[in-house]
């Protein structure tokens, strides 16, 4: 399940862990217009742990997810006329 809320400076999208237990905690994504942040609170160290992602770097994990073992570089579309 996930939710997705629209705030004043973000979006923000919730993943929720579902189905037979051991579950982990919620994700958070929050879509910032310069990056991106995942979020997800460590109950053995009592911290929510934050990972910052550039634009580029979402763009590439979209693209990663859809491709065979390898290394890649994407090249930025041509500028429409």
């Amino acid at each position: 399940m996930f939710s997705i809320e629209h705030e004043f400076d973000s979006t923000v999208i919730t993943l929720v862990d579902e189905g037979p237990a051991p579950l982990l905690e919620d994700v958070v994504i929050n879509a910032f217009e310069e990056c991106i942040t995942v979020e997800q609170y460590d109950a053995r160290t009592d911290q929510t742990l934050r990972v910052t992602l550039s634009i580029s770097q979402l763009r590439d994990l979209a693209a990663a997810l859809n491709l065979p073992e390898g290394v890649y570089s994407l090249e930025p579309a041509p500028p429409e006329s």
